[in-house]
């Protein structure tokens, strides 16, 4: 079935799953979860093994599995993490879909959540399908607002090819781009990975697949949405 959805907001399962009522657990699987982890445990048993005994639903399993690291992956990411103000006047190449997709969630009133590592990551997920949402252009308003207020750029922005629309968003990006006098440039390649795990200047991304590789990187989407007084829904799960 086609996704007809016009917002990047919150599921209907999300008020319950991720209330204050269900905070404490959650909180204690991320701290149980990165435990096994920091002891060499395979994540999909790991994570089962925890899902279990804290009954949760899949949705609070996605959650707590983004949000759970080990003790190593997490010095390793802070190891090579850069602040705002080591910003100016550099370069930065930006994971398009998963910066865009955590502020338009947050946009939304969707769940984002406060991971363990300090980053910030949405639950949303496009699975190879791009949507342009109503959150869509005030994201990314949002976006060419701060990294000017940064003093970033030239900025280069890497969206993935083989998922759907992404030559409609690289057209919007563009759009935008030209109305703020921004200087981006957008690249349809097909898989950002390899690209900015070998970045030789600083990235924009909360993928731990890539900040492991060891690339220095900016947490742009949590900048965003925390320069804006912390959009939408932040879900604490950081002291696991």
């Amino acid at each position: 079935m086609p996704d007809t959805r016009g917002h990047r907001g919150a599921d209907p399962r999300d008020a319950d799953a991720f209330g204050p009522q269900n905070l404490p657990a959650l909180q204690a699987a991320v701290s149980d979860l990165s435990w096994l982890l920091s002891r060499d445990y395979a994540p999909v048993s790991a994570l089962k093994l925890v899902g279990d005994r804290w009954g949760l639903t899949e949705r609070q399993r996605m959650a707590v599995r983004r949000s759970a690291c080990s003790d190593e992956d997490r010095a390793r990411r802070q190891a090579t993490r850069l602040e705002a103000y080591e910003l100016a006047g550099t370069e930065l190449r930006i994971d398009g879909f998963n910066v865009l997709t955590t502020i338009e969630s947050s946009l939304g009133g969707g769940v984002v959540i406060h991971c363990r590592d300090g980053t910030f990551r949405d639950i949303a997920g496009i699975h190879g399908t791009y949507r342009k949402v109503v959150e869509t252009t005030p994201a990314l308003q949002l976006l060419a607002s701060r990294i000017m207020a940064l003093g970033v750029g030239p900025v280069r922005w890497l969206f993935d090819r083989p998922v759907s629309n992404s030559g409609r968003i690289r057209a919007l990006v563009l759009e935008i781009a030209r109305e703020r006098s921004v200087a981006w440039s957008v690249d349809l390649v097909d898989d950002p990975d390899p690209v900015l795990k070998v970045a030789t200047v600083p990235i924009a991304t909360a993928d731990s697949a890539i900040l492991d590789a060891g690339p220095r990187w900016f947490n742009l989407a949590r900048d965003v949405i925390e320069a804006r007084g912390g959009l939408g829904r932040v879900l604490d799960l950081s002291d696991g």
